[in-house]
């Protein structure tokens, strides 16, 4: 059980600057109409507060083909909210992933079926464990460096990868 909970649907390998959104709108089993995005690490690199171009490039055209919902476990309401003001974003801090409380909330005010709504982050343990317990479709992709690229150095990921295959899980990378 444990297993399925921390196997993404979706190991991007790359960053979200770089997954493609039209992979996600033709998906077999129907497209995705909403995306709900962790924040830090997948938007913002480490100790920034400013979207690398690349990002904000992307998430100006997902905004323009799906409603956008940023959902961080950062308490920060500053700091998440200055990225979501940047692009007119709803967004939600102290999340508390992967508790599925403020997660529910979200699905609820988008209005769609969890299977049409991909919830995006860097994390395992967190963003797809949480997403998966709904029954979202869950993305992971790799955490993002100061230039929108992939960070050269992420440990935590690669201990949660490395954990969540010995747990039994599926993951790529």
């Amino acid at each position: 059980m444990l297993a399925s909970l921390l196997s993404p649907d979706w190991t991007a390998g790359t960053t979200l600057a770089h997954l493609p959104l039209q992979a996600l709108l033709e998906r077999p089993q129907g497209p995705i109409r909403a995306l709900v995005l962790d924040v830090d690490r997948t938007l913002l690199p480490r100790r920034s507060a400013t979207l690398p171009p690349s990002v904000e490039q992307w998430l100006r055209h997902a905004q323009s083909l799906m409603p956008l919902h940023l959902l961080s476990n950062n308490p920060s309401r500053r700091r998440i909210g200055s990225v979501a003001a940047q692009l007119g974003l709803p967004f939600t801090t102290s999340a508390g992933k992967p508790r599925r409380a403020a997660l529910r909330r979200v699905v609820v005010e988008l209005g769609l079926e969890p299977d049409q709504i991909a919830l995006v982050g860097d994390r395992l343990f967190t963003d797809v464990l949480a997403g998966n317990r709904l029954g979202l479709f869950t993305v992971l992709v790799r955490p993002i460096g100061p230039n929108g690229d992939p960070c050269p150095h992420d440990q935590v990921q690669s201990l949660e990868i490395r954990m969540s295959r010995w747990l039994g899980a599926l993951v790529e990378g």
